[in-house]
């Protein structure tokens, strides 16, 4: 799980790191010391998991977790209170954590997130989906995932390629990223989302996936590593 610390301590941000490395299917894509920044992270980046602290300057982890609404990633409250349990929870976290936090309740905390965010992968048939619907005009078509070379954002449009045709359909990148399994549709640009299956070499700062060249970044280089498997 792509996850990001939201915490205004900077020395809980360190403990946070190091509870971390007790599973080693956790990456860290972010950390933020208030929540203005956080929003903008969540806005540019795959999170699936926040570790989100409630009292902090300005804007409340309570409040970004409101602001975000149903698009929000999962999301698991730190705080030194206890008072601000049931208002997390009615905002539909997995977990709230009163600091300190040992390991043993760190881990159970990343079991229910797991469990959750399996559960939102699955369609309601108990099989995972190997496709999306997408509308063009009045007509909605089914594209399956292993037909999709890449999605690329062009103003309010994004242009979904395949290998002989394409689709342009009304939407943001991020709005359709978040219906696409993550373990096979990488961010890769703030532009580019591309199908790892589909990638047949990488030099530089592009990849080539079926003749086409698509732009790597350094914001997402890291992220892109970790979910290529390199031998």
């Amino acid at each position: 799980m792509n996850c990001l610390i939201v915490d205004d301590d900077k020395l809980f941000r360190i403990v946070f790191k190091r509870l971390m490395d007790l599973d080693s299917t956790l990456i860290l894509i972010g950390e933020c010391e208030d929540a203005t920044v956080a929003y903008q992270k969540i806005i540019d980046l795959k999170v699936d998991l926040i570790f989100l602290d409630i009292n902090m300057p300005g804007m409340s982890g309570l409040e970004l977790a409101g602001i975000l609404e149903k698009k929000s990633p999962l999301i698991i409250f730190t705080t030194c209170l206890a008072e601000h349990a049931l208002e997390a929870f009615d905002l539909n976290a997995v977990d709230y954590l009163l600091k300190p936090i040992s390991p043993s309740r760190f881990l159970k905390g990343i079991q229910k997130a797991k469990e959750t965010l399996h559960k939102n992968q699955i369609n309601p048939h108990g099989q995972r989906a190997e496709f999306i619907f997408i509308r063009d005009s009045n007509i909605v078509h089914r594209l399956n995932f292993g037909d999709i070379l890449y999605l690329e954002s062009t103003g309010d449009y994004v242009k979904i390629r395949m290998a002989n045709s394409y689709r342009v359909i009304h939407s943001s990148l991020k709005a359709i990223e978040e219906k696409l399994p993550q373990h096979i549709f990488v961010r890769v640009h703030r532009s580019f989302i591309v199908n790892l299956c589909k990638v047949d070499s990488t030099e530089g700062k592009t990849l080539l996936v079926n003749r086409h060249l698509i732009p790597v970044s350094d914001t997402y280089r890291a992220n892109l590593n970790r979910y290529m498997r390199f031998l």
